[in-house]
C-alpha cells in the first residue's frame, strides 16, 4: 500500500483510442496497447500538467506461419537499390524471422541467435501521446491525438521511447530514445509551449540512454545526465565503495544540441547492496533550496526483468558531480494494489519506473509536495504527490 496522500494510476491501456493511433490503417494484423507508460512531465502555461505517453503498441498475434514479426516504420525519403521510391515510403510494415533463431523468453522484446553480437528485435513499436492533466495532475483533461509523435526518420524506424522533459527558461526541451538497426540514440525536441514539438536532431549515439537535461543553466551552461551502456567494464579496486557497470554520467552543452561528457563520474551503483546494482536516470533534475533534486531508478537482478525502484540524490548545486546526499531508502517502489484492476493485463512485475516530477506547489490543492509521474509495470502511467520533507536532511 501507498504511504502518500495522492498515488494512483491516472492512464492505462484501456484509455487509448487505437483507431488514432498513427499505426492505424497501415497493418494486414490487429495490434492492441502492450503498454502506455513511462510518461515525460511538464506544467503547461495555462496551469495543467502534461504527460509525454509511450505508448507502445504491439502485435496480437507476433507468431504465425513460422516466424516471429515486428513493426518497422519506413520513412518517406526510403529508396530501393534501384534508387526508386520505396512502394512502402512512409508506413508502417511486418517484418519476420524464423521462429526457430528466436528466443522469445522476454516479453519486451525477442532474441536473434545468429551472429557474434546480441541482437534484438522489439515486440512492439513505440510512439508518443501528449495527455493533458488537471494542475494537480489527478484528472485527466485532453488526449491530444492530433499532437501525437510517430517515427519520422530511419533512426526511429523501431520506434520513440521515454520521453524526459525539462523547462529551461522560456524553453520546453524533450529527450528521446528512438530506436533502430542504425543505432539506439537519444533525439531531442523543443517546443515553445511545452505541448507542440518540433524534431531538433540527434545528440546522442549509440546505447546511451535515459538523457535528463537540468532545469535550469549553471553559468549559462545546459547540463544533462546520461546513461551510456555497454558490455564491458573495469572493475574497482577491492574494497571500493562503488559496483563496476552502468553509472549515471554528465555532460555539458552550449545550445542542447552538442554534449561535451563531463570529465567527473555523476552516480555509481554502491558496492554494498544489490538494489542498485544497475541504475539510471529517472525525472529531470529540477532545483531546490540545498540543490538540484533528482530520482533515479535502481534495479536489482530477478528473473529477467529484475525489480525497478525509485531513488533520490541532492547534487551540488554548481557541481553536480558532487553528490550532497543520496537517500538509500527507495522513493517509490512498485506498487500491486494500483495494478489491481488491470491484473488481466500485466506481463512484467516489480516495476516503477519514474520520468517526470513537477513542483506541486503551482497547483490548486495543498502546498509542499512534488507531483511524480511514473510508468508503473510498463503499463500504465502514475501520478504520486510525495511530500517536500522526504527529501530534507
Amino acid at each position: 500500500m501507498s504511504d502518500f496522500p495522492q498515488d494512483r494510476l491516472v492512464f492505462v491501456p484501456d484509455d487509448i483510442d487505437l483507431p488514432r493511433s498513427p499505426l492505424a490503417g497501415h497493418l494486414d494484423a490487429e495490434t492492441y496497447v502492450l503498454g502506455a507508460f513511462n510518461p515525460g512531465l511538464t506544467r503547461l502555461p495555462n496551469g495543467n500538467l502534461m504527460m509525454m505517453v509511450r505508448v507502445a503498441e504491439a502485435l496480437r498475434e507476433p507468431i504465425r506461419n513460422g516466424k516471429v514479426h515486428a513493426i518497422r516504420f519506413v520513412p518517406k525519403d526510403q529508396r530501393t537499390g534501384d534508387d526508386e521510391p520505396h512502394p512502402s515510403a512512409g508506413k508502417f510494415v511486418l517484418d519476420g524471422w524464423p521462429l526457430d533463431l528466436c528466443d522469445t523468453a522476454d516479453p519486451r522484446t525477442f532474441l536473434l541467435r545468429a551472429g557474434g553480437w546480441r541482437i534484438i528485435a522489439l515486440t512492439s513499436l513505440s510512439w508518443l501521446l501528449p495527455v493533458e492533466l488537471s494542475p494537480e495532475g489527478l484528472e485527466v483533461e485532453t488526449i491530444h491525438y492530433d499532437k501525437a509523435i510517430a517515427p519520422s526518420d530511419n533512426l526511429q524506424c523501431y520506434g520513440i521511447e521515454d520521453a524526459r522533459i525539462s523547462r529551461v527558461e522560456e524553453r520546453w526541451l524533450m529527450t528521446t530514445c528512438s530506436v533502430s538497426p542504425e543505432r539506439h540514440s537519444t533525439t531531442l525536441y523543443s517546443s515553445d509551449n511545452g505541448l507542440d514539438w518540433r524534431f531538433e536532431d540527434i545528440v546522442l549515439d549509440h546505447q546511451n540512454k535515459d538523457m535528463l537535461i537540468f532545469e535550469g543553466r549553471i553559468d549559462g551552461q545546459y547540463w544533462a545526465q546520461t546513461r551510456p551502456l555497454g558490455d564491458l567494464y573495469f572493475a574497482y579496486p577491492p574494497g571500493s565503495d562503488w559496483r563496476a557497470g552502468p553509472s549515471i554520467n554528465l555532460a555539458t552543452s552550449p545550445d542542447a544540441l552538442h554534449w561535451k561528457p563531463w570529465r567527473k563520474p555523476g552516480i555509481r551503483p554502491h558496492a554494498n547492496t544489490v538494489a542498485t546494482a544497475r541504475i539510471g536516470g529517472g525525472a529531470p533534475p529540477i532545483l531546490t533550496a540545498e540543490g538540484w533534486l533528482t530520482l533515479w531508478h535502481g534495479v536489482e537482478p530477478k528473473e529477467i526483468v529484475g525489480i525497478y525502484r525509485t531513488y533520490a540524490s541532492i547534487l551540488d548545486r554548481r557541481d553536480p558531480s558532487r553528490i550532497i546526499r543520496t537517500r538509500h531508502h527507495p522513493v517509490l517502489e512498485a506498487n500491486p494494489e494500483l495494478t489491481r484492476p488491470i491484473e488481466h493485463q500485466m506481463y512484467v512485475r516489480d516495476v516503477v519506473f519514474t520520468t517526470g516530477i513537477v513542483d506541486g506547489d503551482a497547483g490548486e490543492t495543498v502546498p509542499g509536495h512534488y507531483i511524480v509521474a511514473s510508468g508503473e509495470a510498463d503499463l500504465a502511467c502514475r501520478i504520486t504527490h510525495i511530500p517536500k520533507a522526504i527529501f530534507a536532511a
